[in-house]
């Protein structure tokens, strides 16, 4: 597995290094071509807690987690055993979803009208590749990411729709028309 670890505010030490690789090789085992494979490591610090953020992009869903900490290596065992729980759990539905070839679709930025309150602002903006998939893989992708939402272009209405967690714990699809 190939790592790319950034610094936000810290400098990551030659320590710090070789112990996140040597946990990232528990993962492994999970992959088939763990070669082919890039983690993005982005350990970060405020105040006296420190965050070690993981995303792993794998040819048809994003494997991500974050953990705060006081104690780095801490943060970093709490973050790997996040992803080998997401793995582990989602085991029987990775195994049996039938991957569709993907195609690249690219997301227009859309404009709201409504006026946002004065308190709020936006405060980040992000980019995102919508694949087209079906809601069962939808929920899986944003269950591995541990999002509340996930945004993805139905693969039988070739539309863009948002899959998102209810608060009685079920989910919803909001469609476009």
């Amino acid at each position: 597995m190939e790592l790319i670890i950034h610094g936000d505010k810290i400098k990551v030490t030659k320590a710090m290094n070789d112990y996140i690789s040597e946990k990232l090789e528990k993962l492994d085992k999970y992959l088939e071509n763990s070669d082919e494979v890039r983690a993005n490591v982005i350990v970060k610090v405020k105040g006296h807690e420190q965050t070690v953020e993981i995303t792993i992009p794998l040819k048809s869903f994003i494997l991500r987690s974050e953990e705060t900490q006081e104690d780095f290596y801490a943060a970093v065992d709490k973050t790997i055993d996040k992803l080998e729980r997401q793995i582990r759990k989602n085991k029987t539905r990775l195994m049996s979803r039938q991957t569709k070839p993907s195609y690249d679709f690219n997301f227009a930025t859309l404009d709201f009208e409504d006026e946002p309150e004065e308190e709020s602002k936006i405060v980040r903006r992000k980019s995102v590749e919508v694949k087209p998939m079906n809601e069962e893989e939808a929920i899986l992708q944003m269950e591995l990411l541990g999002h509340q939402f996930y945004m993805y272009k139905d693969a039988d209405t070739n539309k863009p729709a948002v899959v998102y967690k209810r608060n009685d714990g079920n989910y919803g699809v909001i469609e476009s028309e």
